[in-house]
């Protein structure tokens, strides 16, 4: 069958979709992003780390609850710390939520925008290069990984966006003759800035795979200009690097680049130990509903134009300006790949796919041809009814739900009613993009009209359902460690030590703007904060005797107070919120019950190596 001609789109239709996107864009993160406090237990670390940074002018190394925080360099501190040093915090940003999220928020956005942009400026990749360039947005930014992580106060977003702005620029540097070739190498920099040399080596990756398989490094080279390229990466990036190696010293070495880049490569840190084939289901997982339409644009990718068959050495190149489908297949690969080989695994790692992801879903919804694109399209729209169905027998299997934090999620859940407006923003979209697949056969018009109006049920469902559920879930979970803080804040005496035991909440550090003692809900945990009341020191943290600071104040959640060495300590109740109670104890009480506990063999080990300690 002889495809259409490709039809370039006008400048004001390039206007008309940017402006579209960045519509959706914001709906889908902007939209009621300060509305919510901080989501325990990562983001308040970077919140505070942030918020100090404007608050003490020190912008070098962040450092959260008295100690340094190593574990990201400075680019996302500093676009919170930005936000944070705003005049007003009181008025547009009660929460914090705002200069915390928003640079997550924007790079999200900023990436839909990147994604659609390349497309409508190299419309030979689409027969409507409009639509393909608004649902390769789409189903990047509807990735359930995404939705969340484009929302939270953490580097990932940021991370993904700059890796992403870097191989979308090294491509179109490719397909354009070497135009503009030392933007890729900016946004590297940036990216290094953002989570380490591990940009570096993704990029790197990339651009190997896409080389062998397109069978085309000596133009490659030419035009990316890599060893000057990495000259611009290195002059943005290595300064931050070698200051604070040279203030900090060895602790930072040591942290930095051996235990959050190297260790987590080679073995298995925080207990993330998953199977090899782990980022299988994540790949899929984090495309749904239209996962078939990815591995059906994966299988695009590698095979080139053409019926579907495996290509015959030698490699034969696609022409530059056609090769995007087969760079965002090694794009993705080169994520899968690395990450794969790595020890600690963890559902985040796979962010930097997911705009190669949405290319692949968008271009193979758009290149029908066989007997396989019938399949996946209708394999998309079976994945949307489960969905729909799922949702709409959701008092069956919600009740199950066991959430210690939250023990009223369940009824709450199905008392708000939003799980039907779930149930059916999925099944009309499954309805809709069924009848113009009808018949689930290659058709000149493409395939762009079904899987807009799967995204559109996908969009529907995230405003009507999973915005006022996060709303629901902050209320149950967020809300409770906000109160317990203000009551701190309210009723703390002067020098009175705070501490948190069992469910640890960096939340509680934000909001009460205090360091706090985290311990957990064992006999060690008494017995560490009984010896750290009277040795550790910190930024902003002093020890003393029992006979300076006779009491403190602690927080402690019903269950940790049941067990028997926390109860009996006839504490003072200054309040209660959620599952929290704050309590004044008296500290030659948690003595005497250390002492006992210390008799008993349990042994303090404050002290002893912690890299994730905060």
């Amino acid at each position: 069958m002889t495809q259409p001609a490709f039809r370039p789109v006008s400048r004001s239709g390039r206007r008309r979709v940017l402006l579209l996107t960045l519509v959706l864009g914001a709906l889908l993160f902007l939209w009621q992003l300060g509305g919510t406090g901080l989501v325990d237990e990562t983001p308040p670390l970077f919140a505070a780390s942030a918020r100090a940074m404007a608050e003490t002018g020190d912008w070098l190394v962040p450092r959260v609850n008295g100690l340094p925080r190593y574990d990201k360099p400075p680019l996302v501190y500093w676009a919170m710390g930005l936000l944070y040093a705003l005049p007003g915090q009181g008025l547009w940003n009660p929460l914090g939520t705002w200069a915390a999220r928003l640079p997550s928020a924007l790079a999200t956005v900023a990436v839909m925008l990147a994604l659609a942009s390349t497309l409508l400026r190299r419309p030979q990749q689409a027969l409507r290069p409009a639509l393909t360039a608004l649902t390769a947005a789409l189903a990047f930014a509807l990735s359930p990984l995404v939705l969340l992580w484009g929302r939270i106060a953490v580097s990932d977003a940021l991370f993904s966006a700059c890796l992403s702005l870097a191989l979308l620029s090294s491509w179109c540097s490719y397909a354009a003759a070497g135009r503009r070739w030392w933007a890729a190498w900016i946004w590297l920099g940036l990216a290094v800035l953002t989570k380490g040399p591990v940009a570096v080596v993704l990029l790197g990756l990339t651009l190997l795979l896409f080389a062998w398989l397109q069978g085309d490094l000596p133009r490659l080279w030419q035009r990316l200009r890599p060893l000057w390229g990495l000259a611009i990466t290195a002059a943005l990036s290595v300064p931050w690097y070698a200051l604070t190696l040279w203030v900090e010293g060895e602790p930072f070495w040591r942290s930095f680049f051996g235990y959050h880049n190297l260790q987590r490569f080679t073995a298995v840190v925080n207990q993330h130990l998953q199977p090899w084939w782990f980022f299988a289901p994540v790949l899929l997982l984090a495309s749904l509903p239209w996962s078939p339409l990815l591995l059906l644009g994966l299988v695009q990718g590698i095979t080139g134009p053409g019926p579907w068959r495996w290509r015959r050495s030698p490699v034969e190149a696609l022409p530059p300006p056609l090769s995007l489908q087969r760079f965002a297949t090694c794009w993705l690969l080169a994520v899968l790949l690395f990450f794969t080989a790595a020890a600690t695994k963890l559902p985040s790692y796979w962010l930097p796919a997911t705009p190669a992801a949405g290319l692949l879903i968008a271009l193979a919804a758009q290149r029908h041809r066989g007997r396989v694109w019938p399949l996946a399209a209708a394999a998309s729209v079976l994945l949307s009814a489960v969905l729909a169905l799922a949702f709409a027998t959701a008092p069956l299997w919600v009740p199950s739900i066991v959430t210690p934090e939250m023990p009223s999620l369940p009824r709450e859940l199905l008392a708000a009613g939003r799980l039907w407006w779930a149930a059916a923003c999925f099944g009309l979209a499954a309805v809709v993009a069924a009848s113009l697949w009808w018949p689930f056969s290659p058709s000149p018009r493409g395939g762009g009209p079904g899987l807009a109006s799967l995204q559109a049920g996908m969009a529907a469902f995230v405003l009507l359902v999973l915005l006022p559920c996060w709303q629901l879930g902050d209320r149950l979970r967020g809300l409770p460690v906000r109160q317990v803080a203000a009551t701190v804040v309210r009723d703390q005496r002067p020098a009175e030590p705070l501490a948190m035991v069992g469910m640890l909440k960096p939340s509680l550090l934000y909001y009460s703007r205090q360091v706090v003692i985290y311990e957990g809900a064992p006999a060690t945990g008494l017995v560490n904060l009984a010896d750290r009341l009277n040795h550790e020191r910190r930024l902003g943290q002093t020890p003393g005797t029992v006979e300076r600071n006779p009491t403190l104040l602690l927080v402690i959640d019903a269950e940790t107070a049941a067990r028997p060495y926390w109860s009996g300590l006839d504490p003072e109740l200054l309040g209660r919120a959620g599952i929290y109670r704050l309590w004044r104890l008296d500290r030659r009480r948690l003595e005497r019950r250390a002492a006992e506990l210390r008799q008993a063999g349990v042994r303090a080990d404050w002290e002893d190596p912690r890299p994730e300690r905060y």
